[in-house]
């Protein structure tokens, strides 16, 4: 699978697209209206439970608009903050700090709504069955999400079509399961195979064949329970359709290896920070 790579390259690249967003054509004309030498000292604060994430985005946003602010971290990406936690300290001037807020907030709402939604089925799941994402990920910010999933505990699927064969139920409609399936193995070239099936006959008609992963998409517990017993020994086994947190307990009971959330990157909502001077 590609490797995430969030340089700070990458970080500042992302900051300086969403500040020239926010900023078109003629700046803050509010701010503006500040005195530009006051100096104000802000505190970031969270104003909810969560798993924080996405703090050197934050960093950068204030950074960008102002060299000359101190940003001072006070928890680290990746940690649980309770509600009222005080996450950094800024120090600098108020126009400047006023500026770059609603963006440093945005970036950190996001990445932390991520992580935290991710966290929440970690723990429903157990040690024993991991959490994955999937590409339904925002265009162009999928390192971004992929990133806050690791944060959050869970693990990063495939980032892109090239990474592994995933032979999905709209290749098998147009095709032979079997002949798809071969013809993945033949051309392999190192890659990983994963095949998805939705019943128990479909999933019969692969069993042999060398490949990693047999992905049960939407089945009933009883199916899935039987599936697994069928092909533990010799395939990775995932879950995953509609999988929610009220759900994800007793899939991951029937001792699938892994399961693959799409809601933890597409619909996961935003965790309410504030900065208060």
């Amino acid at each position: 699978m590609s490797k995430i790579r969030l340089s700070e390259t990458f970080i500042k690249d992302r900051v300086k697209l969403a500040l020239a967003e926010d900023l078109y054509p003629d700046g803050d004309i509010t701010t503006n209206l500040l005195n530009k030498n006051e100096i104000i000292t802000a505190k970031l604060i969270s104003n909810q439970k969560a798993i924080v994430a996405g703090l050197l985005f934050t960093k950068h946003t204030f950074n960008q608009v102002d060299k000359k602010i101190k940003f001072i971290l006070k928890k680290r990406d990746g940690s649980s903050v309770k509600k009222n936690s005080v996450i950094a300290i800024i120090k600098g001037k108020a126009s400047s700090i006023l500026v770059a807020e609603r963006v440093a907030l945005n970036f950190l709402s996001h990445i932390s709504g991520i992580a935290t939604k991710t966290n929440q089925f970690v723990k429903l799941a157990g040690k024993k069955c991991k959490i994955c994402c999937t590409r339904k990920t925002i265009p162009n910010y999928r390192v971004i999400q992929k990133y806050a999933v690791r944060l959050g505990g869970g693990t990063n699927h495939r980032f892109n079509l090239s990474d592994e064969f995933l032979i999905k139920d709209n290749h098998i409609a147009s095709s032979n399961l079997r002949e798809l399936v071969s013809l993945a193995i033949k051309n392999k070239r190192g890659k990983k195979i994963t095949v998805e099936v939705d019943s128990l006959k479909q999933l019969k008609e692969i069993i042999g064949l060398k490949f990693n992963t047999i992905l049960f998409d939407n089945m009933t517990i009883k199916n899935l329970r039987a599936g697994i017993k069928l092909v533990k020994k010799n395939y990775e086994t995932e879950a995953s359709g509609n999988i929610n947190l009220k759900t994800v307990k007793l899939i991951a009971a029937t001792g699938v290896n892994r399961i693959s959330v799409g809601s933890i990157t597409h619909s996961a909502p935003a965790i309410d920070f504030k900065l208060e001077i």
